[in-house]
């Protein structure tokens, strides 16, 4: 039997991967259980695609580089937004039930960044829990694959340069060294080391590290995405996300008097893209303004159209129909990551990265809304249809390991959190990123997320200059890119 391709991570973009890499023997490796503490698991918005009448993949192509300040590959993302329809209809192929209107055609929303609707969702406001589900039914049934979960990935093993496998540990306690002819991450992102996330605590930047580790090659560190309206419950890291689709449909972010917050702000105003709106809405909220987003005149049946949303309010004694929604940013999504090429090659032969934790320059600065799925299945299909007929060289030559090492105190991890979400939060200037930068230094032989930190907040402080989520308070801002200023 040959050697496998060992694929790390559970969620859409692994499990697309392992799906299209049929033929070639697959190990997917996950630490939780069947995905459940993915990101894609929590995903509320649903998939972009130029589907609906007048729309065009041109006019999605220049939304998704609006929105990334152009700092994007203009090429990567033609192929995406190009791409988009395809994946949809290869979703439903699959079993993906996207909603419909009476006649059977897709309902089409619409999102912040996007000039015109066309997102496609799956159970309202459930599309990442929906593909997930169906997407790890078919890896579950598929031959060729071996799905481990309770899996922590700990080092990654290189022979003459090249990637070979991975030592892993097992849920009771046990190490494997896993060979592999390829081995690919599909780990999401690092919202998890900041104070305030929609991410789960897992996605707290362990491919991205393991990848640093072993050499390498990192891009656009820098930048990552808050989510202006996650329910700001207090005293609680992991927040349940508030999704853009309801301003979509009509829901507005207002203060505690009912006043407009975006009004005269950005031409879109509370449809701006999410670099703009949680800017502020951070403002407002250091200004010690409480905001809310007032969705009480959103139409249509919760149960069906926001069902996720509904239940994480009415859990925490707030009904969404009837009183605003308390809200705040939240860190959601990193557009840096591993360097990849555009078939989701890392610069270390042997490793690949698919997903968030890869970085393709296809997001730019700034990722626009619902392309994170898109994303992800598309590329997960390109690199998976690589791997199938995947012919790696021989290795010789000494092995070696290159881990993460230990891990941050539960105490000196909540002070690293705190120490991001302050320093390299929406709004950052150079002192506060030098200061924080000193302080992980100090902490960068207790843990390897103090390692991780002291790169990403490296990569702020040299980018002077503001650029989409990178807003520094004591730079102009780009002027190809309007923003709010501080």
């Amino acid at each position: 039997m040959s050697v496998p391709v060992v694929i790390v991570g559970a969620g859409v973009a692994g499990l697309a991967t392992a799906l299209a890499a049929a033929s070639r023997p697959v190990r997917l490796l996950c630490r939780g259980v069947a995905g459940a503490g993915s990101a894609s698991a929590l995903a509320q918005g649903g998939l972009a695609a130029a589907l609906g009448d007048g729309d065009s993949v041109e006019a999605h192509v220049a939304d998704t580089l609006a929105a990334g300040a152009f700092h994007n590959d203009a090429a990567r993302v033609r192929w995406l937004c190009a791409q988009a329809p395809a994946v949809v209809e290869w979703l439903a192929g699959q079993g993906v039930e996207f909603d419909r209107d009476g006649a059977g055609r897709l309902q089409l929303g619409r999102e912040g960044g996007h000039g015109a609707a066309r997102i496609v969702h799956a159970g309202g406001d459930a599309s990442g829990a929906a593909l997930l589900r169906t997407l790890a039914a078919r890896v579950r049934a598929a031959p060729h694959v071996c799905w481990q979960d309770g899996v922590e990935v700990e080092a990654l093993r290189l022979r003459g340069g090249r990637v070979c496998g991975v030592r892993v540990r097992t849920a009771d306690g046990a190490r494997e060294d896993i060979d592999a002819a390829a081995v690919v991450l599909a780990t999401g992102g690092l919202g998890a080391l900041f104070a305030r996330s929609s991410n789960p605590p897992g996605a707290d930047g362990t491919g991205l590290a393991l990848a640093l580790a072993a050499g390498a090659r990192a891009r656009d560190l820098e930048f990552v995405q808050f989510h202006p309206t996650a329910l700001d419950l207090p005293d609680r890291a992991s927040l349940p996300l508030v999704t853009e689709a309801l301003r979509g449909a009509g829901a507005r972010l207002v203060d505690a008097a009912g006043r407009p917050l975006l009004d005269g702000a950005h031409a879109p105003g509370d449809l701006a893209p999410r670099d703009v709106v949680a800017r502020r809405v951070w403002q407002a909220l250091r200004d010690g303004v409480r905001v809310l987003l007032d969705a009480t005149r959103v139409a249509g049946d919760w149960t069906q159209r926001f069902p996720t949303v509904l239940a994480a309010c009415l859990a925490h004694g707030i009904d969404p129909r009837t009183t605003p929604i308390p809200v705040t940013p939240a860190a959601h999504f990193h557009m840096g990551g591993v360097a990849v090429d555009a078939d989701g090659r890392t610069s270390l032969p042997g490793l690949y990265a698919v997903g968030e934790v890869a970085c393709s320059g296809v997001h730019g600065a700034n990722r626009l809304a619902s392309n994170s799925l898109l994303e992800g299945v598309a590329c997960g299909r390109r690199l998976g249809a690589l791997l199938a007929d995947l012919s790696p060289p021989p290795v010789h030559g000494e092995e070696c390991c290159h881990g993460l090492g230990a891990g941050l105190a539960p105490a000196r991890l909540a002070a690293l959190r705190t120490l991001l979400w302050h320093a390299a939060g929406p709004l950052r200037s150079a002192a506060a990123l030098r200061r924080a930068l000193h302080t992980c230094i100090g902490w960068s032989g207790e843990g390897w997320q103090a390692r991780l930190a002291v790169a990403v907040l490296a990569a702020a402080l040299r980018r002077r200059d503001s650029l989409g989520a990178h807003w520094r308070v004591d730079a102009a801002p780009m002027r190809r890119h309007a923003a709010i200023a501080p």
